[in-house]
């Protein structure tokens, strides 16, 4: 059953992937992607708030991680997502996939990054000094879904 966390506490990447990892007994590879907070295409990100629902977010990620273990064939599946207020450099989510071959464990986890980028129930607003702004949808995110549409 993959692992879904969502909280609002900073987390160690490292402890996070060792953690994974170490459950993997079947697994040939296991491949994980991180998220920072990156400063906006001005240069005067302060900070970065993202909100969510409780209990819908995590049903929703739940189910994109079940799809993900359908779709390839995966050991297993592991979400993590932050809320709240973050700075450049923080560490916004991780996922990590593991598979008995490399190609199964890449692809799902694109399929999980391109997902939690364009269709996770969380909200973003940077803040800079000129003010707030919520972070609209981007063209090239929803392009990105159209190769994970079956047939």
């Amino acid at each position: 059953m993959p692992e879904i966390i969502v909280q609002s506490d900073p987390f160690d990447m490292g402890a996070c992937l060792n953690r994974f990892a170490a459950r993997q007994v079947n697994a040939g590879a296991v491949v994980s992607f991180s998220g920072i907070v990156r400063d906006v295409a001005t240069g005067d990100l302060d900070a970065m708030d993202i909100e969510h629902y409780p209990g819908m977010t995590e049903r929703a990620l739940e189910s994109i991680a079940a799809e993900a273990m359908e779709r390839w064939t995966l050991a297993d599946a592991f979400i993590l997502h932050r809320y709240g207020r973050m700075g450049q450099g923080d560490t916004i989510m991780m996922v990590a996939t593991a598979s008995r071959h490399r190609a199964d464990a890449f692809a799902a986890a694109e399929f999980l990054m391109d997902y939690l980028k364009s269709r996770a129930p969380f909200w973003k607003k940077e803040i800079t000094a000129d003010g707030s702004a919520w972070v609209a949808a981007r063209d090239e995110d929803e392009d990105a879904l159209t190769r994970w549409k079956r047939p």
